[in-house]
């Protein structure tokens, strides 16, 4: 274990109302989403996954409702009735949890019909749609885990931190025992609350445990954002300020967080019970800061991975020369692992391409591609669930 002050925790247990499922009784069985706030008619889903979505805006001229990837990209124009409600439909959402927002007048604003989430770099309206077919994320009558909320004070921004902390079934009855680790990161314009709420990782992880799938273990979940004292935060998400972000983290991570994490928590000591794992933008931090330290981790995950090129352009010489010695990095690292959903196309190029640049010097490494799911969280979902058994083997 690492040395750190210990840092005081407050406890929380995050609920998830589980997603929807009916039997097909009929394409206008339209019903309330299971992520509306209490007693909230709309919106509502059918079974065929499309949408109906009101909102009440009597004084307003027009009103139309847009989405992210997997819901509506382009805006829909709502019909106002006699009552001045704004409805519409949604032909086809795809399956899991996807944000949406109203534009009234030009303005957009959230649904007060559905709970908020943190996207967009933004409270964000959020619908889960059901899938019949899965229910790999949902809560089951299974031993569950809990997450905590852990603050602490990085000596690198000089500011409080939270990170959400899930520690596995058992975790409190059994004070000797310790647990590998997981550090899992979110993307951009996401925060720590985002694999918890959004990806509901704590459900999976209780699952792919009690079907004895997955090694229980800690996920350390903390915020992707990080500006060094004295400095000017990187305020877009271009490239460039993603990789002035990530080198900025890779010194909370180095200072802060692994020192408070391995003395709060009891983490197995060694590398190899230390994994870095993260979506988007999360997969560019996880490459940028695990490439650079694999004295530290073993195992890494990039789902849907902002990979850019650049970062590959001289395989044998990047990151100081990590990839030169092939045998030795495949010795070195037990898991390289790469997902995307096969509707995100530049993210599935990205991986393409930088699993083929290390494959030509012999690195070894492994890809899932999510059928039908775009760059949203049933992709990242799906890629936990295939990613965390393959952990701490």
């Amino acid at each position: 274990m690492m040395n750190a002050a210990f840092r005081p925790f407050r406890l929380v247990i995050l609920l998830f109302l589980p997603a929807l499922s009916w039997a097909q009784t009929g394409s206008d069985d339209f019903r309330p989403a299971a992520s509306n706030v209490l007693n909230a008619e709309f919106p509502k889903i059918a079974a065929d996954s499309r949408v109906q979505l009101r909102l009440k805006a009597p004084d307003a001229t027009k009103v139309q409702v847009q989405g992210g990837d997997g819901f509506r990209k382009e805006p829909l124009d709502l019909v106002k009735d006699a009552d001045g409600n704004w409805n519409g439909t949604i032909p086809s959402a795809g399956p899991g949890f996807h944000y949406y927002w109203f534009i009234v007048d030009g303005v957009r604003v959230n649904d007060p019909g559905s709970d908020a989430y943190f996207g967009y770099g933004r409270p964000t309206s959020g619908i889960e749609i059901p899938v019949p077919t899965e229910d790999f994320f949902l809560l089951k009558k299974v031993p569950h885990g809990q997450v905590r909320e852990q603050w602490y004070h990085s000596t690198v921004t000089d500011k409080w931190r939270r990170a959400f902390v899930y520690t596995p079934p058992g975790y409190d009855a059994n004070p000797k025992k310790r647990y590998p680790v997981l550090y899992l990161l979110h993307g951009a314009g996401e925060n720590e609350r985002g694999w918890s709420l959004q990806g509901h990782v704590n459900a999976i992880l209780d699952n792919l445990i009690a079907e004895g799938k997955a090694k229980p273990m800690i996920v350390v979940m903390d915020n992707g954002y990080a500006t060094a004292k004295g400095d000017t935060p990187a305020a877009t998400n271009t490239p460039n300020d993603m990789m002035k972000r990530a080198a900025t983290l890779e010194q909370v991570y180095m200072k802060d967080i692994l020192p408070t994490m391995e003395t709060a928590y009891r983490i197995q000591p060694g590398r190899e019970n230390r994994a870095m794992a993260g979506l988007s933008m999360g997969g560019l931090q996880t490459m940028l800061i695990g490439m650079n330290h694999t004295e530290l981790f073993s195992h890494y995950g990039f789902f849907s991975g902002a990979i850019f090129g650049n970062m590959l352009a001289e395989p044998k010489t990047a990151f100081n020369g990590v990839f030169a010695d092939a045998k030795a990095f495949n010795n070195k690292v037990k898991l390289l692992w790469f997902g995307a959903g096969s509707e995100e196309k530049q993210f599935v190029t990205m991986a393409t391409d930088t699993r083929k640049k290390l494959a030509d010097l012999g690195i070894q490494s492994t890809y899932y591609e999510s059928p039908g799911t775009f760059h949203e969280w049933h992709t990242w979902r799906r890629c936990f669930r295939e990613f965390a058994p393959l952990l701490f083997k």
